[in-house]
């Protein structure tokens, strides 16, 4: 049943309906009163290769996400999506997004409800269809707090715009507790093709004890860990290990992009505190820098505080080549979860608005203790997304 409830969505429907757009991929309703349902799916096919000091890692072909759900929109009004990958057997977006302005005639912002990514940061914030890269970098794989159910509240103006909520655990039950988070940016350039966006986000987590079956209260715990930026593999390079006796969780990030016409450069510090009880602190914190440049004229797309994939001008797609440099360091005080330097190449290829293929070179670097791992790594993906 928790499977089939997306497609159960599209039960859902105005009193009278008008028939399937023409030329819409993929197919859409469209209702009398303006009301839209359509289907949303992103599959992703992965091939890794494992070379140089990879003997740990194993090369592997699979896939990487199976996503599927539904949308509904009534444009001006509002907007839901429930969607679920597959792949990773989890719930992925699931929430209603009101606009102010179409309900009450004054655009005080947007409200939504549900369950949805929390405002910390731009690349965890990025739909997994229009990632640059094949993976997301270190710090934001270790530290991005994910989704929660809550609600939200976002604000956008020519030159900034805000978003801030109060959130609880996710639909699958994990990650009991609860959140606040919020996020600022500033936008003085915000023209196709020609954007300047500088943030800064913060979010305060206060997870909850559990109680075992003997009765037994259980303090909270948490464990910071990043993949080598390479999507198959379940090893990790640097891992704090699991921190017991937390009291609350506190991470911060600075962000900025810039876009000029076919160039982009994209960087994020993100940084957490692990606050426990009777402990000393915990903190881990990284970085990342990365440019991107279209060969074939086209820009990243930016709307509402995040990019997307570029629309190709031509029949033959959009070309695109990628570099980016990340950093973490999960060493602090007696917990040596070590710290990795990784450079990572790419190039993407965006036959049409739907398919994408992608290639990632990666090369890591980490210390942790006495081991000292150096794999590189080659990637593939196709991607099918609507």
């Amino acid at each position: 049943m928790r499977r089939l409830a997306p497609l159960a969505l599209l039960t859902l429907a105005a009193p009278a309906f008008a028939g399937p757009q023409a030329g819409a991929w993929p197919p859409k309703l469209t209702f009398d009163n303006g009301t839209e349902t359509s289907l949303t799916g992103n599959f992703a096919w992965d091939v890794n290769r494992f070379a140089a000091d990879g003997g740990a890692f194993e090369d592997d072909q699979d896939w990487r996400r199976k996503e599927f759900g539904v949308a509904i929109k009534r444009k001006g009004l509002y907007d839901f999506s429930a969607s679920y990958d597959f792949q990773s057997d989890t719930w992925m977006d699931v929430a209603l997004r009101l606009e102010s302005k179409g309900l009450t005639g004054c655009d005080l912002g947007r409200w939504r409800i549900g369950q949805m990514k929390l405002p910390l940061g731009l690349e965890g914030n990025t739909a997994t269809r229009n990632g640059a890269f094949m993976e997301n970098a270190l710090p934001t794989q270790a530290f991005y707090e994910g989704r929660r159910i809550g609600v939200d509240w976002a604000l956008e103006r020519p030159r900034w715009l805000f978003n801030a909520g109060a959130y609880s655990h996710d639909l699958q039950g994990n990650n009991r507790g609860d959140s606040l988070a919020a996020r600022l940016a500033w936008t003085p350039r915000k023209q196709a093709a020609h954007v300047l966006h500088l943030g800064v986000s913060a979010t305060r987590e206060h997870p909850d004890a559990e109680t075992n079956g003997l009765g037994v209260e259980i303090a909270p715990s948490v464990r910071w860990r990043a993949k080598p930026e390479v999507s198959l593999t379940p090893l990790r390079l640097v891992d704090s290990g699991t921190l017991r006796d937390v009291a609350r969780i506190e991470r911060r990030g600075l962000e900025a992009l810039w876009i000029e016409g076919p160039w982009s450069l994209q960087g994020e510090y993100l940084q957490q505190t692990t606050h426990r009880h009777g402990l000393a602190d915990y903190r881990g914190e990284g970085w990342y820098l990365a440019g991107s440049w279209l060969l074939t004229g086209e820009s990243r797309a930016y709307s509402g505080g995040n990019v997307a994939n570029p629309k190709p001008a031509g029949r033959r797609g959009a070309v695109e080549l990628l570099a980016r440099y990340s950093r973490i360091d999960l060493d602090d005080g007696l917990i040596r979860g070590g710290n990795e330097r990784n450079w990572t190449l790419g190039a993407n290829w965006y036959l049409g608005p739907h398919l994408k293929f992608q290639a990632n070179y990666v090369r890591a670097d980490a210390n942790r203790g006495a081991l000292h791992a150096r794999p590189e790594a080659l990637q593939l993906r196709v991607q099918f997304h609507f």
